[in-house]
């Protein structure tokens, strides 16, 4: 995994020449110029999703297609909102294409008050209607400490599969055929395959073993649930960003101009809870640093010089004592139970059950899925292949 320490020269580790990524990366390689295979990754994209005149037409086809798809009806797709950068510019240009979005938060009670009132702000200037579904705190925080108790590593995936579930349950009641999601692999980058995982059942069995309280309003995504969303309601997820021009720096000052928008200090720091994972339990526990797919996605995108990055990448990652103090008091964990729980023995989804094999059966039907876009080509990719990846390496389980 990555750390800032892998980037001092006597850690003796290659680094990508062009990129900050560097050979610790999960299968990682190296060309004749010492370029990594993400950044060729990167390049497939570009050649893909194009900007510019072609990205427009782009844009304009898909706007054309989602509209064609809702005739009649008040709203035309929905989109995700978090109050942070991707999804609030995304609402914009969603109401400049001519679309009808309607907006949907899943609230799982740990949003920082600055990216709600963000959500806010740019919503009543655009007028755009937001859903808001909120789930019970009591229950939300016996997973988020179920999580904890377990040891194992993915502390955000409720999150995640909560927020999908509420996404395609929108999709469905309102009888739309098309989810919006906020995420540009220029500014975001490409999570390296097998840093993190996911599913329903996951969460599930994770709860089953340590949790106390029963489950009745977290929405919890089966495998049913999501092949009647994908196969038999032809729920589709694009990605518009992809297909536009997004300088993040100068997008940020936009929003705070125009909309009274606030930057909350971080990729995906919208979440209180989020912020506790990305700034301390990654970095102390497992010694994975994720400003580094941002910093990464940067410099290809030519947003960021590299040796910026480099330099920035030196810096500690730091979590304000606030984040833990709320963290402790919300899931009743008191210091000397938090370092217990922080220093348990480290586990990882293969570790619980889980719906990766099925997905691993399954990938006929989802490599079809992908192609038609009921999918994202990213979950193909990274569930639908037999994988070491789950299996923790010597330095890991130090």
């Amino acid at each position: 995994m990555l750390s800032p320490s892998s980037l001092t020269p006597a850690a003796n580790i290659q680094i990508c020449s062009r990129c900050v990524y560097d050979e610790t990366v999960p299968k990682i390689t190296f060309d004749s110029d010492g370029v990594c295979n993400y950044c060729h990754i990167h390049d497939e994209l570009v050649a893909r999703y194009p900007l510019g005149e072609d990205g427009q037409r782009c844009l304009e086809k898909l706007a054309q297609d989602i509209k064609k798809s809702a005739r009649g009806k008040k709203y035309d797709c929905i989109v995700g909102v978090s109050g942070g950068c991707d999804s609030s510019y995304l609402v914009i240009r969603l109401v400049e294409l001519g679309l009808k979005p309607l907006a949907v938060h899943f609230d799982n009670t740990w949003n920082s008050p600055i990216a709600t009132q963000n959500i806010y702000n740019v919503l009543n200037k655009l007028d755009v209607d937001l859903y808001t579904y909120v789930v019970d705190n009591r229950e939300y925080d016996d997973i988020l400490r179920a999580f904890m108790l377990s040891g194992a590593k993915d502390l955000d995936a409720p999150l995640d599969i909560g927020l999908a579930a509420v996404l395609y349950n929108a999709a469905e009641k309102h009888g739309l055929k098309y989810i919006i999601e906020g995420h540009s692999f220029r500014t975001e980058g490409i999570a390296p395959l097998g840093w993190s995982y996911m599913d329903g059942r996951y969460v599930a069995s994770v709860h089953k073993e340590y949790g106390r309280v029963k489950p009745k309003t977290y929405p919890n995504m089966t495998l049913s649930r999501f092949l009647r969303w994908t196969v038999f309601r032809g729920i589709r997820r694009v990605r518009p960003l992809y297909f536009m021009n997004y300088p993040k720096e100068e997008i940020k000052k936009r929003l705070t101009q125009k909309f009274d928008w606030q930057w909350y200090g971080g990729h995906h720091l919208e979440s209180r809870f989020s912020a506790f994972c990305h700034l301390y339990v990654l970095p102390q526990r497992w010694n994975d640093d994720l400003r580094y797919l941002g910093h990464a996605a940067l410099v290809r995108s030519n947003q960021l010089e590299r040796q910026e990055a480099l330099r920035e990448l030196q810096n500690p990652v730091e979590c304000p004592e606030e984040i833990l103090n709320l963290v402790k008091k919300r899931l009743g964990f008191n210091d000397e139970e938090f370092e217990r729980v922080m220093a348990l023995p480290k586990k990882t989804w293969r570790d619980f059950p889980n719906y990766k094999r099925t997905f691993e059966r399954l990938r006929p039907l989802f490599y079809l899925l992908a192609k038609i876009g009921r999918v994202p080509e990213s979950f193909y990719v990274k569930f639908c292949f037999p994988s070491e990846f789950g299996e923790m390496t010597d330095q890991e389980k130090k």
